[in-house]
């Protein structure tokens, strides 16, 4: 999981260096906190959540095969 949002979050970010992601698991959850330089963080929530929101929608259909739900977070 941790590569496929890497993989979306740094194709979409000027800074992908900056790029952290970190994968934290529990036994029926995965939380991947993601962390961005600020000058893209608008880039990556887009406009209405809809960027964001895009993201959590594929993570949740890969969670699936998984048995597993994931959360996203963003933080600042």
């Amino acid at each position: 999981m941790k590569e496929l949002v890497e993989f979306i979050v740094k194709s979409l970010v000027d800074n992908p260096d900056k790029v952290l992601i970190e994968e934290v698991e529990g036994e029926k959850t995965t939380v991947i906190e993601l962390r961005v330089d600020p000058s893209d963080l608008g880039k990556v929530i887009g406009k209405q959540g809809r960027t964001a929101r895009a993201i959590r929608t594929i993570l949740n259909a890969a969670g699936i095969k998984k048995n597993k739900r994931v959360v996203l977070e963003i933080l600042e």
